[in-house]
C-alpha cells in the first residue's frame, strides 16, 4: 500500500535548497553592492583621469569632471598619444599583438584537431598518446629550456617571431588539448551526425 501524495507548499516549491536568512537579507546584498562599488571606484578614477587635460589633472580631482561632462576643453586623447609615441611604446604594443595573436591561435587550432581526434576517432595507440599528453602537463617548462635554446641556435630561430610562436605552441598544446578534449568528448554524437 502506498501513501497518498502530499501537496507541495509554497515554501517548498520555491526551492529545495536551504538558504540561511542572512543570504536572503537586504543588508547583505547592499553590503556586497557597496564593496563592489568601492572596489571599482579607483578603476573608474584612472579611466577618467586618463582622458582629462593634464592641466586639469594637476589642479582638480577626477570626480569634478563628472559634474560638467560636456565641457569641450576638459577631455583629450593627448595623454594616450604621448604615452604611445614615447620610448617606442607604440612599437612595443604592435609587437605584443604580433606575438600574442598567433601564439594563441596556432595552439588552439592544433589542439582542437587533436582533441577531436582523441575524442571521436578510434585509432591505434590513442590511449597511449593521450596519456603522454596528460603526462606533459606535469613536466616543468624549465626542463626543456636548454634543449630548446640549442635547437633554436642551430635553426637560427633565436629572437624571431617564429621562434616565439613555436615555443608558445609547444608549451601550450598539452593543456589546450586536455581542456578541449574534455569539452569535445561531452558533445552529443547526434551533433556530429547531423553536421555530416
Amino acid at each position: 500500500m502506498t501513501a497518498p501524495a502530499q501537496p507541495i507548499g509554497p515554501r517548498q516549491a520555491r526551492g529545495a535548497a536551504w538558504r540561511p536568512a542572512l543570504v536572503r537579507s537586504r543588508p547583505l546584498r547592499l553590503s556586497v553592492f557597496a564593496v563592489c562599488f568601492l572596489w571599482t571606484l579607483p578603476t573608474l578614477g584612472l579611466l577618467v583621469t586618463s582622458v582629462r587635460d593634464p592641466a586639469l589633472i594637476a589642479t582638480s580631482g577626477w570626480w569634478t569632471s563628472l559634474l560638467h561632462p560636456f565641457e569641450p576643453n576638459q577631455w583629450t586623447l593627448s595623454n594616450y598619444e604621448t604615452v604611445i609615441s614615447s620610448d617606442g611604446m607604440g612599437n612595443a604594443f604592435i609587437n605584443s599583438l604580433i606575438v600574442t595573436i598567433p601564439s594563441v591561435a596556432i595552439p588552439i587550432t592544433i589542439a582542437a584537431f587533436a582533441a577531436y581526434a582523441f575524442a571521436w576517432i578510434p585509432f591505434r595507440g590513442r590511449g597511449v598518446l593521450f596519456t603522454i599528453v596528460v603526462a606533459l602537463l606535469v613536466v616543468p617548462i624549465q626542463m626543456s629550456l636548454i634543449p630548446i635554446l640549442q635547437i633554436y641556435a642551430a635553426g637560427n630561430l633565436y629572437g624571431s617571431f617564429l621562434g616565439i610562436w613555436l615555443a608558445h605552441t609547444g608549451f601550450g598544446l598539452p593543456l589546450a588539448i586536455f581542456l578541449l578534449y574534455n569539452f569535445i568528448s561531452q558533445l552529443p554524437r547526434d551533433l556530429f551526425e547531423s553536421a555530416a
